[in-house]
């Protein structure tokens, strides 16, 4: 969708059975698709070279998944911010990187997979710890994420919207 000032991001989130979201990709059809399967692909690739670097079988400890998570929900607050502050303007940006590249990246879904083959192998303890750990670091990184990136990009982001000043 265009007006005045060009091209609109584009909510890669839209429901198709809700006309008005539906009318967000009249002017893009096929460039949301596309740039999340693009990002998909690339997430997905960088998921699996971190599962090749580091290996573990089933049951133990899920070394990996749980940097891949907790590297990839970091990423999502730098992104957050980017996207709304930094580079508001940016059409396929959050589609690429936030659906695409990051959803193909994370896998919270292999997470509980995960822990579920650690309490078969009748590793509890651990696999709690798994659990607790990967939810509780997911928030703490994106929260570091949209702080981190603000203190860097202090002097772009638009007055009032800086998380460093938050309470």
């Amino acid at each position: 969708m265009a007006d005045d000032t060009g091209p609109r991001p584009v909510d890669p989130d839209v429901d198709v059975r809700v006309p008005r979201q539906r009318r967000e990709l009249a002017g893009a059809p096929w460039a949301v698709p596309i740039a999340i399967s693009l990002g998909g692909a690339a997430g997905a690739v960088a998921r699996h070279g971190a599962e090749v670097a580091i290996p573990y079988e089933p049951g133990t400890f899920a070394w990996a998944t749980l940097l891949v998570n907790l590297s990839g929900s970091f990423l999502i607050g730098v992104l957050m911010v980017v996207v709304t502050d930094i580079l508001p303007g940016s059409r396929l940006l959050r589609p690429f990187l936030g659906v695409g590249v990051l959803g193909g990246y994370t896998t919270f879904s292999m997470h509980i997979d995960d822990a579920q083959r650690m309490l078969l192998a009748g590793a509890a303890g651990p696999a709690l710890a798994y659990l607790v750990g990967t939810a509780a670091g997911a928030v703490v990184a994106v929260w570091a994420g949209t702080r981190v990136t603000a203190a860097v990009f202090r002097t772009r982001m638009p007055a009032g919207n800086d998380p460093v000043d938050a309470p």
